[in-house]
């Protein structure tokens, strides 16, 4: 099993990096391969909707999403970690995003998919309802924990301090860990679920 974790903190040891850090743990003991990877701090513009990713194979910015897309492709589960900005993830975290989903034309169906917000106190509940769209548009099931996957803390290593918040994250990275391997048991028995033809209907005539 792999799982592929992006911190979308501008901050290498914030807080955000210590809720990761906490499911990091127990991924590793439960034998899963887990690659950690900074992006908060990286120059990423938006999407552009240039079409050259259905072409190309890839985006047409050559940055980190190109480099993370073959790691996305390979994980069997994705972490997506963020701090709350104006009750909203991180701006370069939501490019980054867009257009990693966007580009990357792997099967994601099937990929398990969490999400984790740290704030200071408010807005963690619209930024985890904001990150788990980019799942549950690409047949990806979320994993989910005893509480919304969410941390508090103001200075770095405050979140140390949330006890309930790191024992939700712990949770979760064991009930994913768990979903990722009943997954892979399914897909070897039954494969993957049948897809229709995507049907795109236009509101617009």
């Amino acid at each position: 099993m792999k799982v592929l974790m992006l911190n979308g903190s501008p901050r290498s040891n914030g807080n955000t990096a210590l809720a990761l850090a906490e499911m990091e743990k127990v991924f590793k003991e439960e034998g899963v391969e887990v690659e950690t990877v900074l992006v908060g701090d990286q120059a990423v513009r938006g999407c552009v909707v240039c079409g050259y990713c259905y072409t190309h194979g890839g985006c047409v910015f050559n940055d980190i999403v190109n480099e993370l897309a073959p790691k996305f492709a390979a994980a069997d589960g994705l972490v997506v970690a963020s701090p709350v900005y104006y009750a909203s993830a991180n701006g370069t975290l939501v490019s980054l995003l867009d257009r990693l989903f966007y580009s990357s034309h792997c099967d994601k169906r099937m990929k398990v998919g969490a999400a984790v917000a740290v704030a200071r106190r408010g807005g963690l509940s619209a930024t985890f309802d904001e990150l788990n769209k980019y799942f549950t548009i690409s047949s990806m099931p979320v994993a989910s924990s005893q509480y919304w996957n969410s941390v508090h803390g103001r200075l770095a290593g405050e979140a140390a301090q949330d006890g309930e918040g790191l024992q939700t994250l712990r949770a979760l990275a064991r009930n994913m860990t768990f979903l990722m391997r009943s997954i892979a048991l399914g897909k070897e028995k039954y494969g993957l679920p049948q897809e229709e033809e995507r049907i795109s209907t236009h509101f617009v005539r």
